[in-house]
């Protein structure tokens, strides 16, 4: 099978398209034929391993896992003999950043793992993105305990991460306002922002509105910032570590910090989190937003594009 692989941490020319075997799925496992995957922030992430914290999991002096992807979208091709909930045929998508590998024409995925049934009438390339950005945004706003009637801040309102949590906090009976550039305005009024900031004319930070919930999705402010903003009892979150990981050494210090604090939740997803923005595709109360697509052979362009900092939400691999 061809897949895009990389053997030691760098700039996204370390990434090759090669022919390499085909996984064999274990007995609780499927095999995926993968139709579609993202090119995102995390698989960034664990190709450059600059943060060494990373290095942890993805190996210290190089990567153990040689072919990235975390979201797919696929058909299951093959199962597993103690696999009863899925079969042969299936259409699926989901995310997995412990073993990675959707940046290849067939992966293993757990089929107790975070998948779920594509939903009738979208394409690989509509069901691919689903997970990545949305289930951080998720695990945020429920760390943040967003609820009916918070005032939420979202800054970065068009990348991957921003663009699902304007429409998860809406979700949740949020008022949003949501900080992006002028060419997204209109945009970002379509994902249902009640007031949308151009960050070229005007600084958020500077607004006289409180609300109950900051966050910055491209990590781009800090905590200090943006305490001005925060109500009494507000939480202010980022997606970034911060200046000298200030953002986690906050957190940490959140039960001196006073009565607004800063929170830096670890991400996690399950079947259920897949399952529930499942609900929402189906709903038409989430729709991740699609910048471009790229084959395959394509993907160190998509790897400089993502480093851009210019996407608006989602970047698309395409296997055929």
């Amino acid at each position: 099978m061809r897949a895009a692989i990389h053997r030691k941490y760098g700039p996204p020319e370390v990434v090759q398209v090669l022919e390499v075997d085909r996984p064999v799925p274990k007995d609780h496992e499927v095999l995926i034929r993968v139709h579609a995957a993202t090119v995102n922030r995390t698989d960034c992430g664990f190709r450059r391993a600059e943060y060494f914290v990373s290095r942890l999991f993805s190996g210290l002096l190089r990567p153990k896992n040689h072919i990235l992807g975390n979201e797919f979208a696929g058909v299951i091709d093959a199962v597993g003999a103690q696999v009863k909930t899925l079969k042969k045929g299936d259409r699926v998508f989901g995310y997995n950043d412990s073993t990675f590998g959707a940046h290849a024409e067939y992966m293993v995925m757990d089929a107790e793992g975070a998948m779920a049934t594509i939903p009738e009438g979208l394409t690989f390339e509509e069901a691919a993105p689903i997970t990545e950005g949305a289930h951080y945004a998720l695990g945020n706003i429920r760390a943040a305990k967003v609820s009916s009637g918070h005032q939420v801040l979202v800054n970065g309102a068009t990348g991957g991460i921003g663009s699902a949590a304007v429409q998860l906090a809406k979700n949740f009976g949020a008022q949003v306002t949501a900080v992006c550039h002028t060419r997204s305005l209109d945009l970002v009024k379509c994902l249902g922002a009640d007031r949308v900031i151009d960050y070229t004319q005007e600084d958020f930070t500077a607004i006289e509105q409180p609300f109950d919930f900051v966050f910055d999705a491209v990590g781009k402010s800090s905590f200090g910032q943006c305490k001005p903003l925060l109500r009494k009892h507000g939480v202010y979150i980022s997606t970034e570590l911060g200046k000298n990981g200030e953002n986690v050494f906050m957190a940490l210090a959140a039960p001196v910090l006073g009565n607004k604090k800063v929170l830096f939740p670890l991400p996690s997803i399950s079947q259920q989190d897949v399952q529930f923005l499942k609900e929402l595709v189906v709903a038409g109360k989430y729709k991740p937003v699609i910048d471009r697509c790229y084959a395959l052979e394509q993907i160190v362009e998509a790897y400089r594009y993502v480093e851009t900092g210019q996407k608006i939400g989602n970047v698309v691999i395409t296997m055929f």
